[in-house]
C-alpha cells in the first residue's frame, strides 16, 4: 500500500459520487467529465474497463460551479467559476490524443503555495493507494515535461503524458517561477504540478494558461527495454506532430565561421605557448591549466572539414597539427589528456587535474578525432592513432569493457569507480569505444578492431534504459551500433541503437522557455549533456548534432523505426537554427554571468559559452568554451553546398545524398513527408543566375525571391532538384 495525501485519498470516491457532466467516445476509449467540487476530472476508460483520471482544474480553497459547457464535437469548453476566480478548460482530440488546456483568471492577486498532481490511477473496487505502476520516464530539471508509465495493479495499461511547458511561460514570467521538475511525482500521485509562487503572486484579471496537457493511452503494459523505447519514440512523434512548433531562425553560418576564424587567429586569450608551438586553451583566458589533447582535436577535426569545404588553407589547422605529437606520452605509449611537458602546472583542484589521472571518455575522444583526420589522409594523425591504439585496447581488456569514472593511466588503478553510489561508471563508454574501433577498422581493414567493437557493444545490453552518461558519447554509440547492425545483421545492435536514441530524446527540452533570461533565445529541442546537467552545453550539442547527422546518412537502405525519420531530422533542423545562441555576441549582456568558474567572458568574441540556462539563471557561469569553437565549422559543411563559387545551397535537414550533373544538383532527403524543412539559394557573385527548383518532379515556388536569395519550403522526404 502506498501512502497518499488528502488530495488523492478521496479522489475515487468523489468521482464515483459525482454527476457525470459529459461523455465522449474516441475510438477505443471513453472519456467522462466530472465536477467533484474542488476538481474537474477527465476519467479515461480503457477497453477492458481500466480507468485513469486526469485533474484538468483544481479550485484550490474553493468549490467549482459549472458556468457553461460547450460541445461542438471538435472542441469541448467547460467554464468553471469559484470564489477565487474563473477557469476555462478546453478539450480536443487531435489524432485521437487527449488534449486539455486550462486557463485561470484570478479575482484578486493570489499566492499559490501548493497545487496537487493531475494524474490518479483508479480501481474498479478499492482505493488508489492500492494501485501499483512503473514510471519508465519522467521530467528531470528543464527537460521535456513528460511522464511515461504503466499501471500494473490493476493491469490497466500504459499512458504517455506530455505537458507543453511553452504554454506555461507567461505564468512563470509573471510569478517569477520555473517550469523545471514539474512533471513526475510518487505513485499514485503523479503528473504535473503547477509551480508554486514564492516571490510574486499571480496577477488578477488576466488569464494564464496553467496546464496544457497531451495524453496517449495504450492497453499494453511495457516491460522489455526495446518495447519501452519504441513506444516512447512513437508517442513522442505523435505528440510532436500535434504541437505548435516554433518558427525556425536562420543564421548566416558561413559568415559566422569567418568571424570565428578571425577571433581564433587573433585573440591571444584562446592560446597557450610551449616550446614555440601554440596550443588552444580549453577556456578563454585560462592561462594556468595545461593544454589538453581533446581540446586541440575538438576544434581541429571540424576545422579540417570546413577547410575542405571552403577550399582555403587555414593557418590555425597547421598550428594545431604541429602541436599534436607532443601529446604522445612514451610512459604509456599513448597520447595523454594533458600535455606531458606541462603536467607540473596541474593544480589538483579537481580529481582529474592530476598527472596520469584519466576520465574514461577522455581517452577515446581525441583518438576518435585522430581517426577521422586519418581517414581523410592526415598522416600525423594516423601515426599518433596507430601508436596509441594498443594501449586503449589494453585498458578496455583490463576493465572488461566496463569503464570507471577515473583511473590511473600507468597503473590502471581505479580512482573513482562510480558516478554516484550504485550508478556504475561511465556507462556509454563501451559505445564510444566501439565507435573508435570501427573508425580504426575502416582505416586499417584489420578485423580485430571489428571484434573489439562487438565485444564492447554487447556490454550495453545489460544497462536497460540507463546507457546515457554523456549525450555526445551516447550519440556516437548509437551510430556505432547501427554500423554493427549493417555489418553483422544482428538485430541486437539495432535495438541497442534505439535504446541510445531513446536516452537522448528523453534528455531533450521539447518546449520553448519564454520567461526570464530564457526568452532571449530559442531553446526548443535543446539537448542536455548529462542526465542531471542543469544547463545545455555548446560542444556536446555540436557533437550530438554531427553524430545524428551521420546516423541519418547511415540509415540509407536500412528500415529503421519510422519515428526516427521524424525526430532525427527535426532535431537537426532546430539545432542549426538554435545553437548560434551559444555565441555571447548573440545575447543581451545582462543575461551573461558576472562570475565565471574558469577564465573570463569577452562578450564581443565569436567563441561560444559552455553553458546556457533556462529561465532566471544567467548563462556563461562555467566559461567561454574555446573547445566549442568548431561549432560553425561543423555546421557549414553539413548544411551548405557550394556551387562553383557562384551560389550556396542551404538546407536545414540532413542531406542523405547529393548528385551534381552539369548545371543541376539533386539532393536526397529521407525524413518525414508530414514535416517541412527550409531550402535557401544564396547568390554570391552572379545574381542574374536563373533557378528552377523541383521536388519529386513538381516545380516549387519560393516564398522569398529577390536578387540575392530564394527561399523555399520543401517536404522532409524526397529528391530536390536545383537547375540553373
Amino acid at each position: 500500500m502506498h501512502t497518499v495525501t488528502p488530495w488523492s485519498a478521496t479522489a475515487q470516491a468523489d468521482i464515483e459520487n459525482s454527476e457525470l457532466l459529459l461523455e465522449r467516445k474516441i475510438p477505443d476509449y471513453t472519456y467522462q467529465f466530472y465536477n467533484t467540487g474542488d476538481s474537474l476530472w477527465i476519467v479515461a476508460i480503457m477497453p477492458e474497463n481500466g480507468k485513469i483520471a486526469f485533474r484538468a482544474a483544481f479550485a484550490m480553497n474553493s468549490c467549482f460551479e459549472v458556468a457553461n459547457l460547450f460541445d461542438d464535437q471538435d472542441t469541448i469548453v467547460i467554464v468553471l467559476n469559484s470564489r477565487l476566480g474563473s477557469y476555462e478548460v478546453r478539450v480536443n482530440f487531435p489524432d485521437s490524443v487527449l488534449h486539455y488546456t486550462t486557463t485561470f483568471t484570478a479575482n484578486t492577486p493570489l499566492m499559490i503555495p501548493f497545487s496537487p498532481r493531475d494524474i490518479i490511477p483508479l480501481t474498479q473496487n478499492g482505493s488508489v493507494e492500492n494501485t501499483s505502476g512503473k514510471i519508465h520516464m519522467e521530467q528531470f530539471g528543464s527537460r521535456s515535461g513528460l511522464l511515461f508509465a504503466s499501471i500494473t495493479k490493476p493491469q490497466t495499461g500504459s499512458f504517455f503524458y506530455f505537458q507543453n511547458l511553452t504554454s506555461l511561460s507567461e505564468y512563470c514570467e509573471s510569478t517569477k517561477t520555473e517550469s523545471k521538475n514539474t512533471v513526475g511525482g510518487t505513485w499514485p500521485e503523479i503528473g504535473f504540478q503547477l509551480p508554486t509562487t514564492n516571490e510574486l503572486p499571480i496577477p488578477a484579471g488576466k488569464g494564464f494558461i496553467i496546464s496544457d496537457a497531451y495524453v496517449i493511452l495504450d492497453t499494453e503494459i511495457f516491460e522489455e527495454t526495446i518495447s519501452i523505447c519504441e513506444h516512447f519514440l512513437n508517442n513522442l512523434v505523435k505528440i510532436y506532430k500535434v504541437l505548435e512548433q516554433p518558427r525556425i531562425e536562420y543564421h548566416n553560418w558561413p559568415e559566422i565561421a569567418q568571424k570565428v576564424v578571425a577571433d581564433l587567429t587573433n585573440n591571444k586569450g584562446s592560446w597557450t605557448q610551449k616550446d614555440g608551438i601554440p596550443y588552444l586553451s580549453a577556456y578563454l583566458c585560462d592561462y594556468e591549466t595545461p593544454p589538453e589533447s581533446m581540446v586541440q582535436l575538438a576544434v581541429l577535426a571540424p576545422f579540417k572539414e570546413y577547410e575542405k569545404w571552403s577550399g582555403e588553407k587555414q593557418s590555425v589547422c597547421e598550428d594545431l597539427i604541429k602541436g599534436l605529437p607532443a601529446f604522445y606520452d612514451p610512459k604509456i605509449n599513448c597520447i595523454n589528456r594533458w600535455l606531458p611537458s606541462m603536467v607540473d602546472k596541474l593544480d589538483e583542484s579537481e580529481e582529474q587535474k592530476k598527472e596520469m589521472v584519466m576520465d574514461s571518455w577522455y581517452l577515446h575522444h581525441p583518438l576518435m578525432n585522430l581517426a577521422r583526420l586519418a581517414l581523410h589522409g592526415e598522416k600525423t594523425a594516423e601515426k599518433l592513432l596507430l601508436d596509441s591504439i594498443d594501449y586503449v585496447i589494453k585498458v578496455a581488456h583490463h576493465f572488461k569493457y566496463e569503464w570507471p569514472v577515473f583511473y590511473n593511466m600507468q597503473t590502471l588503478e581505479i580512482i573513482k569507480e562510480e558516478t554516484a553510489p550504485g550508478a556504475g561508471g561511465e556507462r556509454d563508454v563501451p559505445g564510444s569505444y566501439a565507435h573508435l574501433m570501427l573508425l580504426v577498422f575502416k582505416l586499417t581493414k584489420e578485423k580485430r578492431y571489428l571484434n573489439e567493437a562487438e565485444k564492447a557493444a554487447k556490454k550495453l545490453a545489460d544497462l536497460g534504459l540507463n546507457i546515457l552518461y554523456q549525450a555526445n558519447n551516447t550519440a556516437f554509440a548509437a551510430g556505432a551500433l547501427l554500423e554493427l547492425y549493417k555489418i553483422t545483421n544482428k538485430k541486437l545492435y539495432l535495438n541497442l541503437s534505439y535504446t541510445c536514441l531513446t536516452g537522448l530524446f528523453k534528455n531533450i527540452q521539447l518546449y520553448d522557455c519564454k520567461y526570464g533570461y530564457g526568452k532571449n533565445y530559442t531553446n526548443f529541442f535543446s539537448i542536455f549533456p548529462l542526465n542531471d546537467a542543469p544547463y545545455t552545453a555548446a560542444y556536446e550539442e555540436l557533437e550530438v548534432y554531427a553524430a545524428l547527422s551521420e546516423y541519418m546518412s547511415q540509415t540509407n537502405g536500412v528500415a529503421i523505426l519510422p519515428a526516427l525519420k521524424t525526430l532525427l531530422p527535426e532535431f537537426i533542423k532546430y539545432a542549426v537554427g538554435r545553437i548560434a545562441y551559444y555565441y555571447p555576441t548573440m545575447l543581451p549582456k545582462e543575461m551573461l554571468s558576472e562570475e565565471v568558474k574558469t577564465g573570463e567572458i569577452q562578450a564581443n568574441l565569436w567563441i561560444p559559452l559552455e553553458d546556457l540556462y533556462n529561465g532566471w539563471e544567467k548563462s556563461g557561469q562555467v566559461g567561454q568554451e574555446v573547445y566549442g569553437a568548431g561549432m560553425a565549422f561543423g555546421v557549414v559543411p553539413r548544411q551548405y553546398i557550394k556551387i562553383d563559387d557562384n551560389f550556396l545551397v542551404f538546407i536545414d535537414y540532413p542531406i542523405i545524398g547529393q548528385t551534381k550533373r552539369g548545371n543541376s544538383i539533386t539532393i536526397k532527403l529521407d525524413g518525414d513527408t508530414d514535416m517541412n524543412c527550409n531550402l535557401k539559394i544564396i547568390k554570391l557573385k552572379n545574381n542574374k543566375i536563373q533557378m528552377t527548383i523541383s521536388q519529386d518532379k513538381e516545380t516549387l515556388k519560393p516564398f522569398t525571391d529577390n536578387a540575392n536569395i530564394h527561399e523555399y519550403k520543401v517536404s522532409g522526404q524526397g529528391s530536390v532538384k536545383i537547375q540553373w
